[in-house]
């Protein structure tokens, strides 16, 4: 019989429309053959299956939903939820107590990969490499000197936890500092302040199962704007990607290890992918992803093809992971 899987987009972030985006590539990649999937929408308290053209509401007390008198629950919940709460252990946590298996993290892997400053934190005690930071917190005092004289000039602003690139700015004049740090405040209740690397950015995608491990190829991002923010992420005209990258083996190598390490380290479980800045070959942690972006634009998509794997395959990995 086949299964029944969720496939939950939305959200409440400033990215529910690459939310949406996500959740509909997934939706038309899954296995027809194994599984039943349905659409769900979260928008703040309002959760719908959405079947063809209609709506029907979410019984939140068992995660099903009745429609012509027929009421279905289901076996398994494919989260493509950037931001919250789909990325940051909510979702997880109510999913875990109705005993409904998963695609993502589990709680506490998910909530500290989504804070920033803890997960780099927790990853430097580790021995990994990151940028120098700063953290700020809403409605706190700081000081402009510090901060420039911590980290320097240019320096990245952004929220700490938030699941998206809104809200991201570079900063090159010390004069500017403090309207970067307001639009970041827009976004959540701390901000992370960074040192500028002056390097490449390379992100490489991984899943570990049961039955399968896979560490996808590395790929070169060359963002056409000054960093990759929100546009160049998903809009194609705006970045150029390059899968594999044009890097040695050894590099590339060592990449894909550090994803591995990261990957255990969270305890992370499903698609994740991790982005890097390369100075020198001194490979910088930028952040893990735990529900990345699956557009047909994105790079886990990418990725997998030129592994010369099907996605459709690799979902089905993840999901049968949990009737093992």
């Amino acid at each position: 019989m086949k299964r029944n899987i969720a496939v939950i987009a939305g959200g409440d972030s400033a990215e529910i429309v690459i939310s949406l985006q996500t959740a509909d590539h997934i939706f038309n990649t899954l296995d027809k053959d194994l599984y039943n999937p349905y659409l769900i929408e979260l928008k703040e308290l309002e959760w719908n299956v959405k079947i063809e053209n209609e709506s029907y509401p979410i019984d939140k007390n068992d995660f099903s939903f009745t429609k012509n008198g027929i009421k279905t629950t289901f076996d398994f919940a494919y989260i493509a939820i950037h931001g919250t709460p789909g990325e940051n252990g909510i979702l997880q946590g109510y999913l875990q107590l109705l005993r409904i298996p998963h695609s993502t993290c589990d709680v506490l892997s998910s909530a500290l990969s989504f804070n920033k400053h803890a997960c780099n934190s927790y990853l430097k005690s580790l021995g990994f490499d990151f940028a120098k930071s700063v953290l700020l917190k809403k409605d706190e005092e700081y000081s402009i000197e510090e901060i420039h004289a911590k980290l320097g000039m240019p320096c990245f602003v952004k929220p700490n936890a938030d699941g998206s690139s809104f809200g991201i700015s570079k900063v090159k004049q010390v004069e500017n500092l403090n309207e970067a740090i307001e639009k970041a405040f827009k976004e959540g209740k701390e901000v992370i302040i960074e040192e500028f690397i002056d390097g490449l950015e390379f992100t490489c995608g991984l899943v570990k199962t049961r039955k399968e491990s896979l560490v996808f190829p590395v790929t070169e991002v060359l963002p056409k704007k000054e960093f990759f923010d929100f546009e160049a992420k998903y809009d194609p005209n705006m970045a150029e990607e390059i899968t594999p990258a044009r890097i040695s083996e050894e590099l590339s190598d060592r990449i894909q290890t550090i994803s591995s390490q990261v990957y255990d380290a969270l305890k992370c479980k499903g698609i994740v992918r991790v982005d890097y800045m390369i100075k020198e070959d001194e490979i910088f942690i930028l952040e893990a992803n735990t529900v990345p972006g699956m557009t047909a634009n994105s790079f886990i998509p990418k990725q997998v093809a030129a592994m010369n794997r099907e996605l459709k395959d690799i979902l089905t990995l993840v999901i049968e992971n949990e009737f093992l």
